[in-house]
């Protein structure tokens, strides 16, 4: 069981993000998914929505962002029906971040975890932490703060 709950975050990760299928959120994710990671600039965990819809609305948002968008995985784990995955993220930033901000034209790497529980051979829920920060500073977007007085 849990091979083939690695092999369904890895086909996430691959189908949906590397090779921008978005017709495949119907297979991957459950239609009651559970989503808990906060999206950038987000202000609360979403919660309960329709698992392929949401999915698609969020690889929509981020690649008219990031066209180029790409996750290669560097780790994985699972246990029962839980799988953890880090990742690396990197991607050019050709779009209007957040809809908002012109486009930097920079890249950007950064890390993230996420965990997935599984439930009937589709993803169920979804935690992530992510090192936006860390984006963000690569993109030009925020600064880092200046030198301490001496």
């Amino acid at each position: 069981m849990s091979e083939a709950n690695k092999e369904l975050v890895r086909r996430h990760f691959e189908q949906i993000w590397n090779n921008k299928d978005l017709a495949a959120a119907d297979e991957l994710m459950a239609q009651d998914y559970l989503e808990h990671a906060v999206a950038p600039f987000g202000q609360a965990e979403p919660g309960k929505v329709d698992g392929p819809s949401a999915l698609r609305q969020t690889a929509q948002w981020l690649l008219a962002q990031f066209p180029d968008l790409h996750m290669t995985i560097e780790a994985i784990v699972a246990e029962g029906d839980t799988v953890a995955v880090r990742v690396l993220t990197e991607g050019t930033n050709l779009g209007p971040l957040n809809g908002m901000v012109p486009p930097t034209g920079k890249r950007f790497a950064a890390r993230q975890s996420h965990w997935f529980r599984v439930e009937g051979g589709r993803l169920a829920e979804h935690w992530a932490t992510r090192e936006d920060l860390v984006a963000m500073l690569q993109l030009g977007v925020v600064q880092p703060p200046g030198r301490p007085p001496s």
